[in-house]
């Protein structure tokens, strides 16, 4: 609120800028809008800012999950972590098991992890026949 006042915002911005935390008491439609707007965000997972050490523990972790399993070449968190790619050595791993691997990788994610909202795994299985004329 102070940055609004010192930049000349009208005195009913400045105002539902102070009320929305409940500092002020709300006069104004607007300041309890925002006041109710405020709690809905707050409300929505992962809403609020972790601290960083928290947040790349999570990535690392979810990364850790899907590299314990055999046949995977490589694996991503992607998305702020909301989801993870993994790609698997083709020639190891078989349409079926990449499916099953999964699933299998999401149990584990449930199990070992705490995490706002739902994580989306994906394991990519790919194989490439390249040939070139001359």
């Amino acid at each position: 609120a102070d940055i609004a006042k010192k930049y000349r915002e009208s005195p009913a911005v400045v105002h539902a800028i102070a009320a929305h935390h409940g500092d002020i008491e709300p006069e104004s439609v607007e300041a309890v809008l925002i006041q109710a707007a405020d709690a809905i965000s707050a409300a929505r997972p992962g809403a609020r800012r972790e601290t960083l050490e928290n947040y790349i523990k999570r990535l690392e972790k979810l990364e850790e999950i899907a590299d314990s399993f055999q046949g995977v070449d490589k694996s991503y968190a992607i998305q702020a972590g909301r989801e993870i790619r993994i790609i698997v050595k083709p020639e190891r791993v078989d349409d079926a098991l990449a499916s099953q691997m999964a699933r299998d990788i999401v149990k584990r994610i449930e199990n070992e992890m705490e995490y706002p909202g739902q994580i989306k795994v994906t394991v990519i299985r790919e194989s490439r026949a390249v040939e070139y004329a001359r």
